[in-house]
């Protein structure tokens, strides 16, 4: 169960172990991470949810809370949430796992870029999405195309027997 260096994520993009379209520039793989960008598809919380009303986690959806936002540009004000997906579409083989990382530079200034689920199942085939939150007290904006994220890579002891692109809920996002 190793990290993947730099060397190693070279080496496993060009076995096809992990695909990631568009092919990253040479100045998006790190010494252990590979750097993925934030693309125009947002989903920002619907202004029609009551503040103080209570919303029950078993009947409610992502679907039903949110609403999608196409834009090249997001303003994210203090303490809120949206989501987000990468430009990138990731492919992994079924021994190789993944880790989403947000970047220090965007955490310096208090944006988490996932909030809880930052684990990539063996044998993932889709675009990530992200959970991203604005922990500071000004409004910041996010760009499509910024660096927003990277992820690690990890070798699992054996091949997974569920790939999530076949079981994955979210698999062909």
């Amino acid at each position: 169960m190793s990290i993947f260096s730099d060397a190693d994520i070279k080496r496993a993009i060009q076995k096809g172990e992990i695909k990631i379209t568009p092919q990253p520039s040479p100045e998006q793989i790190g010494a252990g991470s590979v750097d993925f960008t934030l693309s125009n598809e947002f989903w920002r919380i619907k202004e029609n949810l009551k503040m103080g009303k209570v919303y029950d986690l078993k009947n409610i959806t992502y679907e039903n809370m949110f609403e999608e936002v196409k834009a090249d540009s997001m303003i994210l004000k203090p303490g809120e949430l949206i989501l987000a997906k990468t430009l990138e579409h990731l492919t992994l083989a079924p021994d190789i796992c993944g880790w989403i990382q947000g970047r220090s530079r965007y955490a310096r200034m208090g944006i988490s870029v996932h909030v809880a689920s930052s684990f990539i199942q063996p044998g993932a085939s889709n675009k990530q999405v992200l959970e991203i939150i604005n922990f500071s007290p000004v409004q910041v904006t996010l760009h499509a195309g910024m660096q927003i994220c990277q992820i690690i890579f990890q070798k699992t002891l054996s091949k997974t027997e569920k790939p999530y692109s076949k079981f994955g809920t979210f698999s062909q996002q």
